[in-house]
């Protein structure tokens, strides 16, 4: 488990970003694989998020998931929140001690984010999608309306491809050239071809948004000594799937 050494300073908060170290799961899906959405056995993931659970904290309730789908929508969790069937969203925000809540990630970033006065935490699953279509704008600005203050939130971006792995099609880069000319500032050419900064996208959409305390965790998903599953890496190794990280943050 790796963790920010911001979060970590703070008593009333337990996180992790946790690699493919450790798990029960075998073959492509060894051994941390915490994706239901994977093509492992459900038996394997289910003893895999136990594992998770209890390593965050013996007080942890299970762990809330959304059937992520690369979209800007998330759920908001308070005492008066009835759960339903797992619902569609790709991120979580609660105000609730003992709720262990996270996103599934296989390259894309988890962002994790915390409000020191108001005692509110997220959870976001940010692609270039998501992330592109305003899902932390989104989180942010709720998380305001229920009385955050920017200067007393942190953000922590976890583990993500890197910009050296991450290729990209030219008509990939006109989609955000469109939007704002600046989004050029996030690609890169390097023999003949072109690259995505998507921690760097993200990075600087916060600091627009303003928020003041961020936290980079610079570890590349795909590259295979960290140890980390990763989506790009399954499908140059011509895997039929692969398995998913999980970050985690819950309130005391």
């Amino acid at each position: 488990m790796i963790k920010s050494k911001k979060l970590s300073r703070i008593k009333s908060l337990k996180h992790g970003f946790f690699n493919s170290v450790g798990g029960h799961s075998k073959n492509i899906y060894k051994s941390l694989n915490c994706g239901p959405g994977s093509g492992d056995k459900k038996s394997n993931i289910k003893k895999n998020l136990q594992k998770v659970r209890e390593k965050i904290s013996a007080k942890a309730k299970n762990i809330c998931l959304v059937s992520q789908f690369h979209s800007n929508k998330f759920i908001y969790i308070d005492e008066k929140y009835k759960k339903k069937k797992k619902p569609k969203a790709d991120a979580i925000i609660t105000n609730q001690k003992y709720l262990p809540i996270a996103v599934l990630t296989a390259d894309c970033a988890p962002i994790l984010i915390y409000d020191n006065k108001i005692k509110m935490v997220a959870a976001i699953h940010a692609g270039w999608r998501g992330a592109f279509k305003g899902i932390i704008n989104n989180v942010i600005k709720f998380m305001i309306k229920k009385g955050c203050r920017l200067k007393n939130m942190s953000a922590v971006i976890g583990p993500t491809i890197s910009l050296e792995n991450y290729e990209v099609k030219m008509d990939f880069k006109k989609k955000f050239i469109k939007k704002d000319k600046k989004n050029s500032l996030f690609f890169k050419t390097n023999k003949q071809k072109l690259y995505f900064d998507l921690t760097k996208y993200i990075h600087h959409t916060l600091k627009i948004i303003n928020i003041k305390h961020i936290d980079i965790l610079k570890i590349d998903t795909f590259d295979i000594k960290n140890k980390f599953f990763s989506a790009r890496r399954a499908l140059k190794l011509k895997h039929n799937d692969y398995g998913r990280n999980i970050s985690i943050i819950m309130l005391n």
